[in-house]
């Protein structure tokens, strides 16, 4: 079948920011385009579930933030973005501090009113660590953090929360995966650096509605899995010609429906895992109703200590509501998040980038690169982590 006559000029599986993105791109250039998800909704992990008047990030906290002007206007041409900046907070055993790295942090920790004092401070402890160094390089991250910001930064905002996040004693954890630890010598608990951040005005599906449209998406449709009903409706010639065949699944018949295929899934799976399986760190949540307007008085709150297993609590409303309007809304929604060792049938988040898997991740992007008319896009695809604003920036990159 010539592509003129495909029901597609483009199939894209995943409904995620990338996808979604693309599929706007793709529309706006009077091209047809199909969009499947395994999922039973749109949004990939920025998905959103009104809960008590108040958008859940199902998936954990997503603030869009970037300093590309062109992409800070292109979300914002699809949905208006609010005003919300992100200043997380850690509660070490009951102790506050804030985050990033700030003076306010150094003033908690150590009681210090200026920069001339906490640089002293910092770099005394730094010299400890490097003296017990002793002219080598750091051998993990313990060694590593200690050598950057000292004992007592490490120690209460750094050593469990990040076991907790990894699995594993710090000790056991490369160096590399703290290549360096910005220190602020300013009053300034805005996490990012970057020119531009928010959250979309009625939340992340607003976003993912706008870029879709009017495109056709079918949900609850596994790529690797067989075609389904709904899928079949929309494109009946192809259940006509796979009904006969063992072989049933998408993957095995997606260019009878397109000429083109944007992947988003994980690039291991594309491949039946046939080289072997890539590896992932993944979160889950437990989330709750809280019979109060106010909670913890913050979008974020980081638990760095082993006391409680949990690496931080979410309270989605201070995503959306600033001031007074957080007691307009009389009771609030609140998600602890655990990071564990991903397993089968899980949702991958990050990817592990040790030796093994960077070396196994480079040998199917050689097998991904040889493959005709299909684009990989995304973390999943790339086995890359990325924030928000650089996804929207490679899929409004993309060669038509």
């Amino acid at each position: 079948m010539t592509a003129s006559a495909l029901p597609y000029d483009y199939l894209i599986v995943g409904s995620g920011l990338y996808g979604a993105t693309l599929a706007y791109r793709i529309r706006q250039a009077g091209k047809r385009c199909l969009v499947i998800d395994k999922r039973p909704h749109t949004g990939g992990n920025i998905y959103c579930e009104d809960v008590e008047g108040i958008h859940v990030h199902k998936y954990g906290a997503h603030i869009f933030h970037t300093s590309n002007q062109a992409v800070w206007e292109f979300v914002n041409r699809i949905v208006p973005f609010n005003r919300y900046t992100n200043s997380p907070v850690a509660n070490y055993r009951g102790q506050l501090f804030n985050l990033p790295f700030n003076m306010n942090t150094f003033y908690q920790m150590w009681g210090v009113h200026n920069p001339a004092e906490a640089q002293a401070k910092i770099e005394e402890q730094k010299a400890e660590a490097l003296a017990a160094l002793n002219g080598r390089e750091p051998a993990n991250l313990e060694e590593q953090a200690l050598a950057l910001v000292g004992k007592d930064i490490y120690l209460k905002l750094i050593k469990d929360y990040t076991e907790k996040q990894w699995g594993r004693p710090c000790t056991e954890l490369p160096a590399f995966i703290i290549r360096r630890l910005p220190v602020r010598l300013v009053f300034d608990n805005n996490y990012f650096n970057d020119k531009y951040q928010g959250i979309p005005i009625g939340g992340y599906n607003r976003l993912i509605d706008g870029l879709l449209g009017d495109t056709p998406v079918v949900c609850e449709q596994d790529f690797f899995a067989p075609i389904s009903p709904a899928l079949a409706a929309l494109c009946p010639k192809l259940l006509e010609e796979v009904t006969q065949q063992t072989d049933r699944t998408l993957a095995n018949h997606w260019r009878k429906i397109a000429s083109k295929l944007v992947y988003t899934g994980a690039l291991d799976e594309f491949y039946g895992k046939r080289l072997g399986a890539l590896d992932w760190r993944t979160v889950s949540f437990q989330t709750r109703i809280e019979d109060t307007p106010n909670f913890q008085g913050n979008a974020v709150v980081n638990y760095t200590s082993h006391d409680e297993p949990y690496t931080r609590i979410i309270e989605h409303k201070h995503f959306e509501m600033f001031g007074a309007e957080v007691y307009e809304c009389p009771r609030t929604v609140v998600s602890e998040e655990y990071s564990t060792e991903y397993r089968e049938g899980m949702e991958p988040y990050y990817p592990v980038n040790d030796e093994r898997n960077n070396r196994l991740a480079e040998q199917y992007r050689q097998l991904a690169a040889q493959e005709e008319d299909v684009l990989f896009g995304g973390r999943l695809a790339e086995y890359k982590y990325y924030d928000m604003a650089p996804i929207v920036e490679q899929a409004l990159a993309v060669k038509l």
